[in-house]
């Protein structure tokens, strides 16, 4: 059976919080799916999952670049969870723990059966960042789905945010990477994630 006809018509307002992880050994069990959600501080993260949520304190928000350092998940149901990164990039962190988190990332992207994609969010001004090539490697080796969600659109002019996009997806070439534009303010793009989405809860396990 498709689980994604178990949800409601917006599943994803069903998202509650399940539990954080520092390590692999912390996550949930590793059965059901998963979508996971990474993004370099600043590039509004927790805003777009607290759109796609219409619960705009389900993903903690800071003043703070990169106050999320543990893996959050969220329960859509009994076998369907989002997943909340951290999102370190060039936060102020000591190196000792930018070092055990990029150990926990790799091993989460090659090991955890259950993921079925990830949404890596960047900002519309200043894509494909190190922190974002280095995602994108990982689901390479992984052979995970990426779609890319181009943040902050409404702050260029409708024909540099479509520059921006088309120079992403110039730049990615492989199968199962997307892109689009998408603006939190504006609520623009949302319809297109959403179905990016459910089309992976409906995918099975790789």
């Amino acid at each position: 059976m498709n689980e994604t006809k178990t949800l409601s018509a917006n599943p994803f307002r069903r998202a509650r919080f399940l539990l954080s992880a520092n390590s692999l050994d912390q996550c949930p069990e590793d059965t059901g799916c998963e979508i996971a959600f990474a993004g370099r501080s600043n590039v509004g993260k927790s805003s777009v999952i607290n759109l796609l949520t219409e619960n705009h304190g389900l993903a903690r928000t800071s003043k703070t670049p990169g106050r999320t350092q543990l893996l959050n998940f969220f329960a859509l149901n009994e076998t369907l969870r989002l997943v909340d990164l951290p999102g370190y990039g060039f936060a102020r962190v000591p190196e000792k723990v930018r070092k055990h988190w990029g150990e926990f990332l790799q091993a989460y992207f090659d090991q955890r059966q259950c993921l079925q994609g990830l949404v890596l969010i960047m900002d519309a001004r200043h894509p494909l960042k190190p922190f974002d090539q280095q995602m994108l490697a990982w689901c390479r080796s992984a052979r995970l789905p990426a779609h890319i969600v181009l943040n902050k659109s409404d702050k260029l002019s409708r024909g540099a945010a479509s520059k921006s996009q088309d120079i992403v997806r110039r730049a990615i070439t492989d199968d199962q990477f997307s892109v689009q534009l998408l603006s939190t303010l504006k609520a623009t793009g949302l319809e297109t994630l959403q179905a990016v989405l459910l089309g992976w809860l409906g995918a099975q396990p790789h």
